[in-house]
């Protein structure tokens, strides 16, 4: 088998193998990318509420009052005051911030986003352990995918023709910004 058509083969089969792959760092990438516009991962909601003023004194006692006022069960995380005005109350998805005197209250309420949640968590390397060998082997298939590709065609569409100056911008790219940023 002569080497170009050995390259060509291992790049198709590679590239079969990666499309899962490249599809969850594709899509992952995509809303990780624009996370200053919006929470890729979770999804927030805020409601308000009203109780009647916490009548304790003692912090502990203002927690077990306002969760009883909420109708709230289970062990709290943590409970803190910020200000003497305030109590905050930390579960596991959820924020409870009580305006002490008035018995205003905050839910802050945050959910995993169905299927993005999981992708970013791939994408993000949250799991480690086994997930750190799979995205290395993608990463090295990745560059093997790269190098391969710049040999799949030959002639004016090749490496020797059009394929040089698509190779050349597409090093261009992250070489300018490079630059620029150093600025």
């Amino acid at each position: 088998m002569k080497w170009r058509r050995l390259n060509n083969v291992l790049h198709r089969d590679v590239g079969y193998l990666a499309v899962g792959l490249t599809l969850v760092f594709g899509v992952s990438g995509l809303a990780l990318n624009h996370r200053a516009d919006w929470n890729p991962s979770y999804r927030q909601q805020k409601t308000a509420k009203q109780i009647a003023p916490l009548t304790a004194t003692d912090r502990d006692g203002q927690v077990r009052e306002a969760l009883s006022q909420l109708g709230v069960t289970g062990e709290p995380r943590n409970a803190f005051r910020p200000d003497p005005q305030t109590l905050q109350i930390f579960f596991e998805n959820t924020t409870y911030a009580i305006d002490i005197p008035t018995g205003k209250v905050i839910v802050d309420a945050v959910r995993p986003r169905p299927v993005l949640f999981e992708l970013n968590q791939m994408h993000l390397n949250a799991g480690k352990g086994v997930w750190t060998f799979i995205a290395d082997v993608y990463a090295v298939a990745l560059i093997f995918m790269a190098v391969t590709g710049v040999f799949v065609l030959r002639g004016k569409t090749g490496i020797t023709g059009r394929g040089a100056w698509l190779v050349t911008l597409g090093v261009l790219v992250p070489v300018v910004y490079w630059v620029w940023a150093m600025l």
